[in-house]
C-alpha cells in the first residue's frame, strides 16, 4: 500500500507539538487520528530516555488504553490542579484559533482536560480551517440521554439540525453514559460566545463542542509542509 502523504504530514505536525513536552511535565493527551501520532511519539520518546517522569491524562478511554500500552504514566484529572501542556486535534479551527472539537465523541472529557492546560497545542490538516466556525463540521452536544428530545427542541431554536448521533444499530453512547446531537448551521455559527454560553446554562447539555480562546498554538499540517497559527 502506498504511504498516505497527508497521515505524513499529521505526523510531522504531531512532533512539531510534542516538541513542547520536556520531562516532569503533566501532558494531556487528546483522542482522535491526529492526536494519536502525538501519544506515539510521547511514548517513544520515554522508551528511548528523551523523556522522563511524564504523567499523561488521557482524554478517552481509548487514549487511555494506547498510552499503557506504550508504557505512559497515567493520573486521573481529580489527582492533579494543573497540566502544563495538553495536545489535541480539532474538527475546525476558525481564524481566532477558536474550534470545534467532538467528532470522536469525547469532548466531555477533552475540556475538562484541556482548561486545566497551562498550553493547549492543538494538530490539524489544512482541511480543518474554516473562516466561521459550524461551516464545514456539525458542532457536537453532549445531553442526557432522557433528555435529548427536548434538548434538541431547545437547539433548533438555535438556528440549527440537530441530529441523534447513531453508533451500531443505536444511539452513540458516549464514555460518560450520554448521547450526542450533532448540530448543523446552514451559514455557520453567527456568535459562537453567545450560543456557548447559552448551551452551559442547560443543566442537560453536559458538554459542548465549542472550544473557545483556548488553543495556545494550532499546527497545520498542509501540503506545503507545517505552518503555525496563534490566536489574536
Amino acid at each position: 500500500m502506498a504511504p498516505d502523504p497527508m497521515a505524513e504530514l499529521k505526523r510531522q505536525a504531531a512532533l512539531a507539538a510534542v516538541a513542547h513536552v520536556e520531562s516532569g511535565m503533566k501532558v494531556g493527551l487528546g483522542t482522535g487520528s491526529t492526536a494519536f501520532f502525538a501519544v506515539e511519539e510521547i511514548g517513544a520518546r520515554l522508551r528511548r530516555g528523551d523523556l522522563r517522569d511524564i504523567v499523561g491524562v488521557p482524554t478517552s478511554t481509548r487514549t487511555a488504553e494506547q498510552a499503557r500500552g506504550l508504557g505512559i504514566p497515567l493520573a486521573g484529572l481529580d489527582a492533579l490542579d494543573h497540566l502544563d501542556v495538553a495536545i489535541d486535534g480539532a474538527d475546525e479551527v476558525d481564524p481566532r484559533c477558536d474550534l470545534i472539537k467532538g467528532g470522536g465523541g469525547a469532548l466531555l472529557r477533552e475540556k475538562a482536560v484541556e482548561r486545566l492546560a497551562r498550553r493547549l497545542y492543538i494538530i490539524v490538516d489544512h482541511g480543518k480551517l474554516s473562516a466561521r466556525l459550524g461551516t464545514h463540521f456539525a458542532l457536537p452536544v453532549e445531553v442526557v440521554p432522557a433528555a435529548w428530545q427536548r434538548e434538541a427542541e431547545a437547539l433548533a431554536a438555535h438556528g440549527c439540525a440537530p441530529a441523534l448521533r447513531q453508533g451500531a444499530g443505536a444511539p452513540y453512547v458516549t464514555d460518560n453514559g450520554n448521547h450526542i446531537l450533532d448540530c448543523r448551521f446552514a451559514h455557520g455559527i453567527a456568535d459562537t460566545h453567545a450560543l456557548a454560553a447559552a448551551l452551559d446554562a442547560r443543566p442537560d447539555v453536559k458538554a459542548h463542542g465549542l472550544f473557545l480562546d483556548m488553543a495556545t498554538e494550532v499546527i497545520v499540517a498542509a501540503p506545503g509542509g507545517i505552518t503555525t497559527l496563534r490566536p489574536g
